[in-house]
């Protein structure tokens, strides 16, 4: 186990590589680099994994100290890799996936400009949420949630030469740092408070310092959630998740599966001693997820884009974690992060599949048809967006969502089961309509299939985790988080089970009846008054960006557009320029004629004695 470390260094080791090769290396020696390092950190992970289920370490959870970090009066954080049921959990998640992914863009990346480039980011991603998920201290934990945020800057911009691309990168860049203030705030709070950042100290000494529902603990917590919405895109920094999928789509992949979007659901996870001390805070948790959830449906249903669509779902999706972390499902939240992870990696990939072999093109009403002549991709949407829509028993989709809505059920949140349930049919819905609409009717374009083992192995890989095997992967977190209220079995929970598994057909059948065909139902919808008000509304993720614009965007500008001008010196300069016209004016006034003093003298002793009559009076 102590190897563990090797999990990060490998990917360090591609990133500095490649960023040292400066792109003259040929892309098969790039490829080598970029995918071998997460390669050997996946095996590195996999006899971890392997270790600590065969032998676990004592007590359940191992501290590897590497060195100390720094030493600032008293403040002693240690460069420190922590290991339980929940990190090894991520460890899976972010090197197994990630290593997927990887293994497909050396496929969908061939012959694009900024080919090594492209892996030296991606390989310092994953470094970073490595360090993320590892960290035993919440500011090594901090260290790796910056440099996601960086890598997500980068890689989202990065076809730089197009402007469109550079200010969603820009913009994802911002609101996420707007979370990480917050967080950061937090992490002050709790070390002037307790007097450590270290994550096991914080959950033994928080409950001796703070009663439940005190001020310092739900500020803190309050902070924490802040940094949580930012980087996993929840209401109300939600907004730069579509935006980013201006990256190649393989980032979109690892952005939305296995990387920077479920950290915010592992922090409050890992932080779970916390949030449980204050109460409101989390069940504000479950309110941002619910909410979330359902708008982020309905804004999926109008989306025209292919891969926005899957953003809106990673939205909703996200929400369905954030819901369960609310009501105390902590092991049902875990377990739909990795099940998500697996059908939205294929989801993502296979789109991108279907990108390539129609010349680019993104717009799903421009396609069509493609089923026999993609049938990989095909296949792959079929299990992925039956995984995504939580397809009875089939599917892993389903046995992770259908514990956090028994979860919502059994801790008596009724708003928040509804809202899941909601959630629940618009996701099935919205997830037909794309397939549908993409694969059958009419051809649009010529659409040729891609071929080799970097293209269809992870596809085939995830298609099978899709599945209801990948459901078979029980994340090992027994005595790591707190027991959810909800007891397996009984008639209500299999009439739920009965309830959601009905909502999802419903959805894929009206999907049909709606999107198969010619569609005149919909085309008279959406072409009313009503359905193109709500077309827009939804099309636009309900206005945020527009709120945003005009409180907080415009205003910024305009205020900077005045500072540019610098208004402080402008202000310390009218002192001279006065004393320069006074003097001016003074020069002109000696004009050499007798007449014009004896005036001046005069007008002066009338004002002279004018003043002295008004005082005295």
């Amino acid at each position: 186990m102590n190897m563990i470390f090797l999990t990060f260094v490998f990917p360090l080791i591609g990133f500095l590589l490649l960023s040292f090769s400066r792109g003259r290396w040929s892309e098969n020696l790039s490829a080598l680099i970029g995918v071998g390092s997460i390669g050997l950190s996946a095996i590195v992970a996999a006899y971890v994994i392997w270790q600590f289920n065969v032998a676990p370490p004592e007590g359940g959870h191992y501290t590897l100290v590497l060195w100390q970090w720094m030493s600032v009066e008293g403040f002693k954080p240690n460069f420190a890799l922590y290991v339980d049921g929940l990190s090894i959990t991520m460890l899976g998640v972010v090197v197994g996936v990630g290593f997927l992914i990887h293994l497909f863009a050396s496929w969908y990346m061939r012959g694009e400009a900024g080919y090594s480039r492209f892996f030296s980011y991606t390989n310092l991603f994953i470094a970073s949420m490595l360090f993320l998920v590892l960290g035993d201290n919440l500011l090594f934990l901090y260290f790796g949630w910056e440099g996601v945020g960086l890598c997500s800057y980068l890689l989202i911009g990065f076809y730089y030469s197009n402007r469109n691309n550079g200010n969603a990168a820009l913009k994802a860049f911002i609101v996420t740092r707007i979370g990480d203030v917050f967080m950061a705030i937090g992490l002050f709070i709790l070390f002037q408070q307790v007097g450590t950042l270290n994550i096991q100290e914080l959950l033994v000494l928080a409950p001796q310092k703070f009663q439940v529902g005190d001020f310092w603990i739900t500020l803190a917590t309050l902070m924490l959630l802040g940094g949580a919405v930012g980087k996993s895109a929840q209401l109300p920094l939600q907004t730069w998740l579509a935006d980013a999928m201006a990256g190649p789509t393989p980032v979109s992949a690892l952005i939305h599966a296995a990387t920077m979007v479920t950290a915010g659901v592992y922090l409050i996870a890992r932080t779970h001693g916390l949030f449980t001390l204050a109460p409101d805070i989390l069940h504000l948790v479950g309110i941002v997820g619910g909410v979330t959830l359902v708008l982020a449906g309905f804004a999926a249903l109008v989306q025209t884009d292919i891969k926005r669509i899957l953003a809106y779902s990673t939205m909703s999706q996200i929400g369905y974690m954030f819901l369960a972390l609310g009501v105390g499902a902590w092991d049902a939240a875990i377990f739909h992060l990795m099940t998500h992870a697996f059908f939205k990696a294929l989801l993502f990939l296979a789109s991108g599949a279907v990108i390539v072999a129609c010349h680019h093109e993104q717009n799903i009403f421009k396609m069509g048809g493609l089923w026999k002549k993609l049938p990989l991709a095909y296949a792959s949407f079929i299990v992925g967006g039956a995984a995504l829509a939580a397809l009875p028993l089939v599917t892993a989709g389903f046995y992770s969502k259908d514990e956090i809505l028994w979860e919502a059920f059994a801790s008596g949140n009724q708003n928040l089961l509804y809202a899941g349930l909601v959630g629940a049919f618009m996701t099935s819905l919205y997830t037909f309509r794309l397939i549908f609409i993409t694969f059958h009717g009419e051809a649009k374009t010529e659409a040729h299939a891609g071929h080799g083992i970097s293209h269809w192995l992870p596809l085939s890989v995830l298609i099978i985790l899709s599945t209801f095997v990948g459901a078979m992967i029980t994340p090992p977190l027994h005595g790591v988080l707190p027991q959810s209220v909800g007891h397996a079995g009984g008639e209500a929970q299999h009439s739920l089970e009965i309830a959601s598994g009905a909502i999802a057909i419903a959805g894929i059948l009206l999907a049909a009846l709606l999107f198969l065909g010619k569609r005149r139902f919909v085309t008279a919808v959406a072409n009313s008054g009503i359905g193109r008000f709500l077309s827009a509304w939804w099309f636009a993720a309900w206005g945020f960006d527009w709120i945003y614009d005009k409180l907080f965007v415009k205003p910024y500008l305009a205020i900077s557009h005045i500072l540019r001008k610098d208004p402080l010196d402008q202000t310390i300069g009218l002192i001279p320029r006065a004393a320069k016209a006074g003097h001016t004016a003074l020069s002109r006034s000696e004009t050499g004629q007798l007449r014009w003093y004896a005036a001046s003298m005069a007008a002066g002793a009338v004002l002279v004695i004018g003043a002295i009559v008004v005082v005295a009076v």
